[in-house]
């Protein structure tokens, strides 16, 4: 599953361990996440998601699509 976490968190110039705290994550959960090698929980999904002020379907891209 494609996300734009990493891009979304760097326009906003967190780090990763800066958004992993904000959610209540480890920082090796967000590199993970960007690097598409863990797909998030649902309620982590919408938690990002929230935190970005982002739809969850605009976060992640179940098609792969961007």
């Amino acid at each position: 599953m494609r996300n734009d976490v990493r891009t979304l968190r760097l326009e906003r110039k967190l780090s990763q361990g800066a958004l992993a705290e904000a959610l209540g994550v480890s920082r090796q959960t967000i590199n993970s996440i960007e690097a598409d090698r863990y797909t998030p929980s649902l309620p982590l999904a919408i938690a990002l998601a929230r935190f970005f002020g982002r739809p969850v379907e605009e976060v992640f891209h179940a098609d792969g699509n961007r």
